[in-house]
Order: C-alpha cells, then sequence, then structure tokens
C-alpha cells in the first residue's frame, strides 16, 4: 500500500539535500530633481563589503509566506513604507556569483514616491539614492547592476504602454511630471498634447481641483486611480 502524504513527511528529511542561499532583492526606482533614481544601501560585511548594492536580504521562512512578503519587508526595514507598485522581475542564480556557496537570488523592482520614504532612506547611513547615471558607473555588489539593467528595461516596456510610471510620482502629481518620467524610462521627447490626450481618454486620474503653487503659470494636480495597473494604452508609444 502506498504510503500517505502525512506518513512521507515524517520521515522525509531536507537536510539530505545540499542547501542553496536564496535572497530576495529589490531595485526601487523614484523620480527627484528631474531623474530616475535607484536606491542602493552600502554593505557593512562580507562578501563585497562596503561595496554599493540593492536592498534585499535573505528569505526569512518564519516571516515571509511569499516572496512578495521578502520583499515588502526588505523595503519597509529601509524606506518604512508598503511601496504602491511591486513587481518580480527574474531570478538570477550560479554556483560562483556568491563565494558562500550555491546561491539564488530573487529580483523585484518596486516604484515609490521620494516623499513618502526620503525622511526614512536620509536617516540610514547606508543607504543613497543615486541617479542612474551615476549608479551604472560604480562597482557593485554581486551581479546587482544587471538586475537593475533588468528593471529598467522593464520599466521601459512599461511606460511605452501604460501609465505604471507613475508610482514614481508623490500625488498630488501634474500631466507634465508624469510625461517627464515617462521620457527618462523611454529615452525621448514625447509631444505634450499628445500625451495630455492619453491620460484624458484614459480616466485613470482625478483633478483633484487644486493647481500647482510655483511660479510661473499654474498646473492641475490629480491623483491616481488604483486601477491604473491594468489600463493599457489602445497604441503604445514609439521609443
Amino acid at each position: 500500500m502506498t504510503e500517505t502524504l502525512k506518513e512521507y513527511l515524517k520521515h522525509y528529511d531536507a537536510t539530505e539535500y545540499p542547501s542553496v542561499l536564496v535572497t530576495v532583492d529589490t531595485v526601487l526606482l523614484t523620480y527627484h530633481e528631474d531623474a530616475i533614481k535607484v536606491l542602493l544601501v552600502k554593505r557593512a560585511s562580507h562578501p563585497d563589503i562596503d561595496h554599493w548594492g540593492l536592498p534585499g536580504g535573505f528569505l526569512d521562512q518564519s516571516k515571509d509566506k511569499s516572496l512578495e512578503d521578502a520583499a515588502n519587508r526588505n523595503i519597509e526595514a529601509k524606506t518604512n513604507i508598503r511601496p504602491p507598485y511591486l513587481e518580480q522581475i527574474q531570478t538570477v542564480g550560479s554556483g560562483n556569483r556568491d563565494p558562500r556557496g550555491w546561491s539564488m537570488s530573487v529580483i523585484f523592482s518596486a516604484l515609490v514616491p521620494i516623499a513618502a520614504c526620503k525622511a526614512n532612506v536620509d536617516s540610514v547611513e547606508e543607504a543613497r539614492w543615486f541617479d542612474m547615471d551615476e549608479a551604472r558607473k560604480l562597482k557593485l555588489a554581486f551581479d546587482h547592476k544587471q538586475a537593475i539593467e533588468a528593471a529598467f528595461e522593464r520599466h521601459k516596456q512599461k511606460a511605452l504602454y501604460s501609465f505604471i510610471p507613475v508610482y514614481a510620482l508623490t500625488q498630488p502629481m501634474t500631466l507634465t511630471e508624469l510625461r517627464r518620467v515617462h521620457e527618462l524610462l523611454i529615452g525621448k521627447t514625447i509631444q505634450r498634447k499628445s500625451f495630455i490626450r492619453r491620460a484624458e481618454a484614459s480616466d485613470m486620474f482625478t483633478d483633484t481641483g487644486k493647481t500647482t503653487q510655483d511660479k510661473g503659470r499654474p498646473a492641475a494636480l490629480y491623483k491616481v486611480k488604483s486601477a491604473v495597473k491594468d489600463y493599457r494604452f489602445v497604441r503604445n508609444i514609439e521609443a
């Protein structure tokens, strides 16, 4: 008679199999000072001590019910917020990426408004926002540079057919700010009137009735509707 699952688990020993180091790392992106920025942390211990790298850490089986839980836990530890948009980008693994042993990392990416987490990040000595161009010139820990590029490319593609980049903005925001985030991700100028028509036709934004108080012509301030995650352009923006 075939044994039941309960009987099988009684004598199953996971230690019979080689263990693998499993980490969850996140590429956190935001928009600030007319640039896309990525959050990096300086490693305080080996391996790659004193190198900048992505915020993350080992999977904690006692705390994390899912990979997303692990990503959110590590993000909250650095920013004190739960990101409004989080996406799994890739999984990487090999026997030579970490001198401690065979390792794999599940890479997530999140878009966060800098105003919501700036105070917390500024209070952490080893955490800092870097312009993408600056981050690309650094020697980063492990294979984190490739992870950042993969995440940036994913958000570039999202910017071509959705309003997902809005999650990098502090709300309320202007449509000019949203267009600029799209431009920085795509790497090209977007025609202003065409972008505004897309935004208005989408019905994904609520006019707050307020305007900017800066010098110059006041601009309307908007808030994003939750359904924006599922909205897709009828026709992509041309890259």
